[in-house]
């Protein structure tokens, strides 16, 4: 669209060949390059501004708005067009996006969204509510309806964190003949479920299943499980990993939600393609895309956080 066709700088001096105008930038940030999840957002956001003929730039703030403040100053820095963001905060955001916007740049959020409206173009989110409450409706079945569980929760101060265990509790606590014995923030991380899964165990003989907000807490959960010779404890997760969905195929896991990333990070890059085009979305800007309950039964159609065509 903007890229420059093979073969335009020939004949031209280096100097014209610099002033050639260049395809316009879509930066893309999102908390970790580390982390599953995360990463399936930035590299299907990136494949399909590429494939629209615009250059990417990708970026990481580590959950930290300082480092997000920064991000987002580079990005205005060089006339970034839009910018596609998994934000570090609800209300911790808010003067960041504002502020990309007052600079004129489109900005659209996936994943989390933030406390305020009419900043952003777009807040693309899965529905963490309704996908929280297919999985624990998935794990209280395992549980035959009966029997004492733990909860791992992830970071305390995530919306999706919050919203994940009011979810899980929606359909638990309907349940009279489950028991929630203990629950433990594990703050997202495999090693830190391992270790509070660990303590769990010692202290809870009876434990026969443990729900956790997110793929990673659940696999440390399983190790844990597994390091302690127990079987027959349904363990399960949200965001659909790979790892997940392996661990659910050889039954170490019992179910988990899936979260669409990669379709909400190309539907976020086409709605901003169709904004700097058009001046409009086509779109709300508020749209929470369901998620998918993924369990031995069909595991096999599910990868890199999408299902197969």
């Amino acid at each position: 669209m903007w890229a420059l066709a093979p073969g335009v700088c020939l004949g031209l001096s280096l100097t014209a060949c610099n002033r050639a105008p260049q395809p316009p930038l879509i930066a893309i940030i999102v908390p970790s390059q580390d982390n599953p999840y995360f990463k399936a957002e930035a590299d299907a956001a990136a494949a399909r501004a590429r494939q629209l003929g615009y250059r990417v730039r990708i970026d990481a703030h580590n959950d930290d708005a300082y480092r997000q403040d920064n991000l987002v100053d580079a990005a205005i820095a060089s006339n970034a067009s839009a910018l596609i963001l998994d934000n570090a905060g609800a209300d911790a955001s808010i003067s960041a996006v504002r502020r990309a916007t007052r600079a004129g740049i489109a900005v659209f959020l996936i994943d989390r969204a933030i406390s305020a409206s009419g900043v952003a173009k777009a807040q693309i989110v899965a529905d963490n509510d309704q996908g929280s409450r297919i999985v624990a409706a998935e794990f209280a079945k395992s549980l035959g309806g009966s029997g004492a569980y733990a909860e791992l929760l992830g970071k305390e101060s995530d919306t999706n964190a919050q919203i994940r265990t009011h979810g899980f509790h929606a359909i638990l606590d309907g349940e009279p003949g489950l028991k929630r014995v203990s629950a433990q923030s594990a703050n997202w991380s495999q090693a830190e479920a391992f270790s509070k899964t660990e303590t769990m165990l010692q202290a809870h003989a009876n434990i026969a299943g443990i729900i956790a907000g997110n793929d990673t807490m659940a696999l440390g959960a399983a190790a844990a499980v597994k390091g302690a010779g127990l079987k027959n404890i349904h363990i399960t997760g949200f965001d659909g990993s790979n790892d997940a969905i392996a661990e659910i195929e050889s039954g170490e896991l019992a179910a988990t939600t899936l979260q669409p990333a990669a379709l909400i990070s190309r539907m976020a890059v086409d709605q901003a393609d169709r904004y700097l085009h058009t001046g409009s979305t086509g779109q709300p800007e508020l749209q929470i895309i369901p998620c998918d309950l993924v369990t031995r039964a069909n595991a096999a159609q599910y990868h890199d956080f999408q299902k197969s065509p």
